[in-house]
């Protein structure tokens, strides 16, 4: 069987990809392997319990049922949370003492995707040991409980309040005097993001709000900005907040209308937490793909950085293992592992918020510690990747543009985790240098690799 799980959990078209008996299987293995009744987290109760959220798509609604209904059939409780972002359920998976919490939705994906991603207790994203048992356990022969063993199904949508309240508790001054545009992307924020920040204090215009299982991330969100730059301007807001359709992640649009990414983000919280005597270790993570200018404005400012493999739970992993608090990606996926253990798209929009209000400037001035450098990506499609680390011609043409931007840039190379694809990235003073360096690196590893 090819590996199910990828760097986000198990992700497909819905009803094709994954489908309701998929959702059942996996809902059954992870009941076998995350709440195994002779070690579920609280004694006190008879069996194990589970936590489980979705996004607004249409398609959570039948998986969200293949779930419950695997998951009691396994012996565990379940609490439906309804509609959520997945950030709440990692939270509520700690705060209700669960065994495991699952979240229903592809992100930032069009509609017809959809996914599901599993919590270990705690609230942790699951090690790829865990992902591989579960994978190990899909469709293996179980004894199957019966009378009083199954699990039972509660509605748990009051717990979602308990997530509000620990987000509002997490800011460290209010955000009045603020007026923020959100673009919920249709999605899991929609309720729960203008609420938050209106309690907060700041005067809230929300737009792409108004979810109808269908319009999810469609011409919004995160991964499309524009809507949300013309809404800032045209209501003269201090700043705009992008969600994408689960929330866990978050960029921002300065009052200008210029996008702030999480690069510039991470910058204006690792300076803001330094202030404040609360960087673990003088250190953030970021991954190989953060721009290399915010890693020359950490140092200028005297702070460490940790540099991981692309992906959230490499930074996550790194931060754990080493008890670093703020980590992130340029995508906007950014932790604050003192009030979350996953990325939390509401916490860093209240964080970056709570900046601006407190010190008084603006968005685009808290910004400015860095400046990007011109960034080009071009994805080699058709090609061997895995003889990238071992083609001489190839390791030749990069050593080459490296040579050439002398210092003023940088090159990476790097393998698609999913695809048989090579991503070239470049960075450089100009954007012509980029695009040519680029360009250049692309067509040799066009030349040397393609297949067949």
């Amino acid at each position: 069987m090819a590996r199910l799980f990828g760097t986000d959990g198990v992700r497909g078209l819905a009803n094709s990809d994954l489908t309701a008996e998929l959702a059942v299987d996996l809902a059954v293995a992870a009941a076998h392997v995350l709440g195994d009744a002779g070690q579920f987290v609280s004694t006190e109760r008879p069996r194990p319990l589970a936590v489980v959220g979705r996004d607004t798509r249409a398609s959570g609604e039948f998986l969200e049922h293949a779930v419950v209904a695997g998951l009691a059939s396994a012996g565990v409780d379940v609490l439906i949370l309804g509609v959520v972002p997945t950030p709440a359920v990692a939270h509520l998976t700690t705060a209700t003492a669960a065994d495991l919490g699952v979240m229903l939705s592809a992100s930032h994906n069009p509609m017809p995707d959809n996914g599901i991603k599993f919590f270990a207790s705690g609230g942790h994203k699951l090690a790829d040991e865990l992902e591989a048992a579960i994978e190990d356990h899909l469709e293996e022969y179980w004894e199957r409980p019966i009378g009083d063993a199954v699990g039972r199904v509660y509605l748990g949508d009051d717990k979602v309040a308990g997530y509000v309240d620990h987000l509002i508790a997490a800011a460290p001054n209010p955000l009045s005097n603020l007026t923020v545009v959100v673009d919920c992307a249709n999605g899991a924020a929609s309720d729960v993001a203008p609420n938050v920040y209106r309690r907060l204090g700041a005067r809230v215009v929300a737009i792409h709000s108004t979810p109808d299982g269908y319009n999810i991330n469609d011409g919004c969100g995160s991964t499309h900005m524009s809507d949300l730059q013309h809404a800032v301007v045209e209501h003269g807001a201090d700043l705009g907040i992008a969600h994408d359709g689960d929330a866990d992640r978050c960029l921002a649009v300065d009052a200008q209308g210029s996008i702030v990414d999480g690069d510039q983000m991470m910058a204006v919280l690792a300076l803001a937490m330094r202030d404040a005597g609360n960087l673990s270790n003088n250190t953030v993570v970021s991954t190989v793909m953060a721009n290399l200018g915010f890693n020359l404005a950490m140092a200028d400012a005297g702070i460490d950085v940790v540099s991981t493999a692309v992906g959230d739970r490499y930074v996550l992993e790194e931060m754990r293992s080493n008890g670093y608090n703020l980590g992130g990606e340029q995508s906007g996926h950014v932790v604050l592992s003192d009030f979350a253990t996953t990325g939390d798209g509401l916490l860093t929009a209240i964080m970056v918020m709570a900046r601006m209000a407190a010190t008084g400037k603006t968005l685009a001035d808290l910004a400015s510690v860095m400046t990007s450098l011109p960034q080009v990506l071009i994805n080699v499609s058709g090609v061997d990747k895995n003889a990238l680390d071992s083609d001489e011609v190839v390791a030749a043409a990069v050593a080459d543009e490296s040579e050439k931007l002398a210092g003023g840039g940088r090159v990476l190379l790097r393998k698609s985790g999913t695809e048989p694809l090579v991503r070239v990235m470049v960075e450089a003073p100009t954007s012509d240098l980029a695009e040519s360096s680029a360009q250049r690196l692309a067509s040799v590893v066009k030349e040397q690799l393609t297949l067949g």
